[in-house]
């Protein structure tokens, strides 16, 4: 007589089940060794995967999963190469503030430590640690919950970042009891836990801005992951102070609201007495906090809401810190405000209000041209009425002067419906990011991209048409890097270091894939493509053709480009 076989569970499967216990559903990755299994398995458990083309790609979707839904986006990559591919998006994601997970195979410990030259060897554990807020390795499949929870709590808690987990090979096929294994799974309870503001903190941040003459408040993409939309609207508008977003803040009020000073951002920067940082950090894209773009008032005091105490006076003196999440601090601040708050003086208001109105008329003008070819302003002028007709569609931008430009015309009228790359600057998110906002969000996506933006991923249109997702990617054709004009000053063969092919079709790279391709010259060309595109729901690419003359070195941020001033012959 033969015993039963026992009831056994393996590494596979407890991964996969400590996942989907957390609510964890969609993986983003590109299998091979050691993990090909593992891909196959969660999608035959009810998991979705969806495999990209390239890591860093997969790692930029799930980074921005995890800044739509403030669950970490899951990445899967093989060892060695694929994890240090899918490292960058880790690293951007901790910068940003994205929570993600980075799921790597790797080479077995004993191996590693003594540099035997296995497969794709690589001490990964330690070069993830730097990069990431935490990073572990699991070596027994009863230690996979522990792994698991700890990596979410460390992904979403506190200020959101990437997290590493390394996964031996080995550790795949051990086995186990199964009825071992479920009890050893952890469903993870308030992985992010609220942290209020002290009140007396909140007392001096309302007695700082009741004294404030000229008062802005700023929004930053900390503002929109929160998640907090109508307490921000109401915060803001009971105060009744201009506020100023930031890229990935629009939309958590309409581009179009009376306060809004974007028109007015060198005004406000240079004027304003009192400064309310709400999820937004003093770093380079605020000019950190000084220097001319700030002007020279005298005194200007800050009041900055942030869950992490290490950024207050991280460039300037933050004369009122609330430390805590941002849902917390502006209900208490509302509460604060009571029934009667004074609204900021009418002739900071006024003065605001017509710089508004001034610039707002410049750009409609300059957005309405009809130029012949296209420069930018004339391609977003289109873009712009097409958004404002779509105000659902996710909007995902990169690029030099195509991203500078796209980010102050187009208007935003819905939270977290603008994504682009933010803080690094980082190129290459774009396919990622689309991929990501129309999985996790089910709308129709429209991608601005430069067309040195584009290169860095574009062969992700395979995985778009792949997935038959609604994705239109504009690409803004210009023949090269800012502009398609420089000239090789020696008259060798070889072309300028930022000049591309010239007149690139890349429709016929979107064609080529079982999508649908556009080419356009013109104003209405780009409108009638983009509209017909978006309308059809399919994946679809439109290449428009800008003048190879129009752009600018470094978009806006020349100042960071430096300019050789020897002449050497």
């Amino acid at each position: 007589m033969t015993e039963p076989t026992q009831n056994l569970t393996d590494g596979f499967h407890l991964l996969i089940d400590a996942f989907k216990m957390n609510g964890l559903n969609t993986i983003y990755g590109v299998p091979g060794i050691p993990i090909t299994d593992f891909g196959r398995l969660a999608q035959a458990n009810g998991m979705r995967v969806i495999s990209f083309r390239h890591e860093q790609h997969a790692g930029n979707a799930a980074a921005i999963a995890g800044y739509l839904t403030q669950k970490p986006g899951l990445c899967l990559t093989v060892s060695a190469p694929g994890f240090l591919n899918g490292l960058t998006a880790l690293a951007n994601a901790t910068t940003n503030c994205f929570p993600m997970i980075l799921i790597s195979g790797s080479s077995e410990r004993e191996i590693v430590d003594l540099q035997q030259g296995d497969y794709e060897e690589m001490d990964q554990l330690a070069i993830a640690k730097p990069l990431c807020k935490a990073a572990f390795r699991v070596l027994h499949a009863e230690d996979i919950g522990v792994a698991v929870a700890r990596a979410i709590r460390a992904a979403v808690s506190g200020r959101p970042g990437g997290v590493y987990l390394d996964l031996p090979a080995k550790l795949f096929g051990q086995t186990m009891d199964a009825d071992a294994g479920q009890q050893s799974l952890i469903k993870v309870v308030d992985p992010a836990p609220r942290q209020l503001p002290a009140p007396d903190t909140v007392s001096r941040a309302l007695d700082v801005l009741k004294g404030a003459k000229k008062p802005l408040i700023i929004l930053g993409k900390g503002a929109a992951y929160a998640q907090c939309d109508d307490a921000i609207k109401t915060f803001v508008e009971k105060s009744g102070v201009p506020y100023l977003p930031m890229s990935m803040a629009k939309g958590l009020l309409p581009d179009n609201h009376p306060q809004s000073a974007s028109a007015a951002r060198s005004l406000v920067l240079k004027e304003s007495d009192v400064v309310v940082l709400v999820g937004a950090r003093l770093n380079w894209l605020l000019s950190h906090g000084k220097g001319k773009s700030w002007g020279d008032t005298a005194g200007r005091q800050f009041i900055q809401m942030d869950i992490e105490p290490r950024e207050m006076d991280s460039n300037v003196e933050i004369t009122a810190p609330l430390v805590g999440d941002i849902g917390s601090c502006v209900e208490l601040m509302l509460d604060g405000m009571g029934d009667n708050w004074s609204k900021p003086p009418q002739a900071w208001l006024d003065q605001v209000g017509d710089k508004v109105s001034a610039n707002g008329a410049k750009m409609a003008q300059r957005l309405g041209s009809d130029t012949s070819p296209m420069d930018f302003h004339t391609a977003l002028g289109a873009l712009r009425d097409i958004v404002d007709q779509r105000p659902d569609a996710m909007l995902v931008n990169e690029g030099a002067n195509t991203l500078d430009l796209a980010r102050s015309t187009i208007n935003v009228y819905k939270p977290r419906k603008r994504l682009d790359v933010g803080t690094w600057g980082i190129m290459g998110i774009g396919m990622g990011a689309a991929i990501a906002a129309a999985i996790e969000t089910g709308e129709p996506v429209l991608a601005i991209e430069g067309d040195s933006a584009f290169g860095f991923s574009g062969m992700e249109v395979e995985t778009i048409c792949r997935y038959n997702l609604p994705v239109c990617i504009v690409v803004f054709n210009n023949n090269g890097i800012y502009r398609g004009t420089d000239v090789n000053p020696t008259g060798d063969g070889d072309v300028a270091p930022t000049v591309f092919v010239k007149d690139c079709r890349y429709d016929k790279m979107m064609e080529a894939f079982g999508g649908q391709g556009y080419y356009a010259t013109s104003r209405d060309e780009l409108s009638k493509a983009v509209n017909e595109a978006m309308d059809s729901g399919k994946p679809s690419l439109v290449n428009a053709v800008i003048d190879e003359n129009a752009g600018t070195e470094s978009g806006r941020i020349g100042n960071l480009n430096p300019q050789s001033v020897v002449s050497r012959k």
